[in-house]
């Protein structure tokens, strides 16, 4: 008897074409990129200089505080970021048409996603993460000088890993929030603007 082989035929998967979206087409926006580079340089050199020569002068109890607080505005600021890119622009041109103030402010908030959510995220989350940085620095020095017995570097540590422990932990909570309520958050953010808006115009007059 002859043994048969058999050949198997290996069916190799199929090229697929993968086409951009209009919205994949879009071009890179470098005169933004080249504003935000610059305007992020001078927030921070700026924010960093005013935020070491106050902390200087605190006790440790404000410079606490005040490391809390920074932290939270970098939090909310993340979770504005991503609400803006997970809101839907549909439900506020509706608003928008009966006059509600905020609305108008919330669509054009949602169409510059993309630089709000850079200047929100990024912008404010890296100058955030500097000054509290230089707190937690400010509040290390002030321990080590008014208790000589604690250890300089293993306090240091210890505060910068709560720093980061509470900041990323927000932002992990701060993004199912965002995404589960993003037109609640970006109509909120739009109601707040309309408002400034509205106070700075009367300013103006």
């Amino acid at each position: 008897m002859h043994q048969q082989h058999t050949e198997k035929k290996i069916n190799k998967p199929n090229k697929i074409k993968i086409r951009n979206t209009n919205a994949g087409n879009k071009k890179v926006n470098y005169r933004w990129a080249a504003i935000i580079v610059i305007w992020t340089f001078i927030f921070s050199i700026t924010l960093s200089f005013i935020s070491s020569s106050l902390m200087n002068n605190v006790s440790i109890g404000i410079a606490f505080i005040i490391l809390i607080i920074i932290i939270f505005l970098g939090i909310l600021f993340d979770i504005i970021g991503i609400a803006v890119t997970a809101a839907s622009e549909t439900p506020f041109h509706s608003m928008a048409s009966r006059r509600i103030g905020g609305a108008k402010q919330a669509v054009k908030l949602i169409r510059n996603a993309e630089k709000v959510s850079n200047f929100c995220n990024d912008v404010v989350g890296d100058i955030a993460g500097i000054i509290s940085g230089a707190t937690s620095a400010t509040i290390v020095a002030q321990l080590t000088e008014r208790y000589s017995a604690l250890n300089t570097v293993f306090i240091g540590l210890i505060l910068t890993g709560s720093v980061a422990a509470l900041t990323v932990g927000g932002k992990a909570i701060g993004k199912s929030i965002a995404i589960s309520k993003s037109n609640y958050i970006v109509y909120k953010v739009g109601v707040i603007i309309y408002y400034l808006s509205g106070a700075l115009g009367n300013k103006k007059r």
